[in-house]
């Protein structure tokens, strides 16, 4: 009898340490995207996202304050761009919809082109991908400024890409999400549903506070 409540309560165990373990979400301090856990002693990194200031559809200008104590998901698109960026706005879409109307979650997607894609023009992007969220903000400005808070900022591109010269195009599918104290926890490819599957997941532990916040 004893070995029979053994042999069942093994598989018990083993799923619930394999549950609580995929609800701890990781810090990001470093480009290479090692991952950091609130437990470690090893936490010395403070890396959060630069401060900025940029205007976005509305000609409203968007700040660190705007997003302060807000979950955020980041992307890098331009309006013309035919290739992978209608996928990621799309897939952009599909977090959005699974956070209607909250207010506690941001979406900032930068232009690459600032120099093409003024507030007007984004904003006629945004209502033509029939986007109504308030909190869903596109962003433009200054392109030095845009290029070094991906690169420095979310290591958002691929190869170290922060290391390049600030007039390399700058071109990524990555989407960032970043906690409400401003520190990464994780990076997904925008062009696949199944890394979008995994960013809701992430969104859902962070926002059910899993993950106990530390300030270091």
């Amino acid at each position: 009898m004893n070995l029979i409540v053994k042999l069942f309560l093994i598989p018990v165990l083993f799923i619930s340490c394999s549950s609580n373990s995929t609800e701890e979400i990781p810090y990001y301090f470093t480009s290479d995207f090692m991952p950091h856990f609130a437990s470690e002693e090893a936490l010395k990194f403070t890396h959060k996202i630069l401060q900025f200031e940029l205007l976005n559809q509305d000609s409203n200008l968007i700040t660190n304050t705007t997003i302060q104590n807000k979950l955020h998901v980041a992307n890098f698109i331009f309006t013309t761009c035919g290739s992978i960026c209608p996928i990621m706005v799309d897939h952009m879409k599909l977090i959005n919809d699974e956070f209607p109307a909250d207010s506690a979650i941001a979406f900032l997607s930068y232009s690459v082109t600032p120099w093409i894609d003024t507030p007007s023009k984004l904003k006629t992007y945004k209502e033509y991908k029939r986007i109504r969220n308030p909190n869903w903000h596109f962003l433009t400005g200054s392109k030095s400024e845009i290029y070094n808070l991906a690169r420095q900022g979310y290591f958002a591109e691929e190869d170290l890409g922060f290391t390049k010269d600030s007039s390399d195009f700058l071109h990524t599918e990555y989407f960032i999400l970043v906690d409400e104290n401003q520190y990464i926890r994780g990076i997904y490819n925008g062009t696949l549903k199944t890394d979008i599957n995994q960013l809701i997941k992430d969104i859902r532990v962070l926002k059910l506070g899993a993950t106990a916040l530390t300030s270091f």
